[in-house]
C-alpha cells in the first residue's frame, strides 16, 4: 500500500505585509529641496518616503510660541475702548441731537477704522 502525503501548495510571491501602506501624500518642494531630501534619505539608508514618514511621525519641529506683548494688549484694549465710545457718541447723535450729516459719517468711519485696526492687530498675533 502506498501512503499518500498531501502537500500544501504555496501560492508563491512576496509574503503579505502586516501594515499595508497604500495612501499617498503629495509634497510640493523645489528642486533643491527634493535633492536634499533624497540625499538625507540616502545617508540614512532609507527611501525618501521612509525618511519623510520617520521625520513626520517621530521627529520634532520646535516653533516658538508667539505671545502678545503687553504694549500690544494695552493698545488693543485702548482701541476697543475708543471704538466703543465713538459708537455710543454716534448712536446718541444719530438719535436726533445736533450733529450734521458730515460729522455723523466721520464718526461712523472712524469707529469702523478703529474696529478694523483692532481686528488686524488680533489676527497678527493669532
Amino acid at each position: 500500500m502506498e501512503t499518500t502525503k498531501k502537500h500544501k501548495k504555496s501560492k508563491g510571491g512576496r509574503p503579505a505585509k502586516e501594515v499595508k501602506r497604500n495612501k499617498t501624500i503629495t509634497v510640493h518642494c523645489s528642486a533643491f529641496e527634493q535633492r536634499l531630501l533624497k540625499e538625507k534619505g540616502k545617508d540614512a539608508g532609507i527611501t525618501v518616503s521612509e525618511y519623510l514618514r520617520e521625520i513626520g511621525l517621530a521627529g520634532k519641529i520646535d516653533r516658538p510660541k508667539r505671545e502678545f506683548p503687553k504694549d500690544a494688549l494695552l493698545l488693543k484694549g485702548t482701541l476697543n475702548h475708543i471704538a466703543a465710545n465713538l459708537n455710543q457718541i454716534a448712536k446718541k447723535r444719530n438719535s436726533g441731537e445736533n450733529l450734521n450729516t458730515y460729522m455723523r459719517e466721520q464718526l461712523e468711519e472712524l469707529s469702523a477704522q478703529l474696529h478694523t485696526l483692532t481686528i488686524t492687530i488680533r489676527n497678527y498675533f493669532s
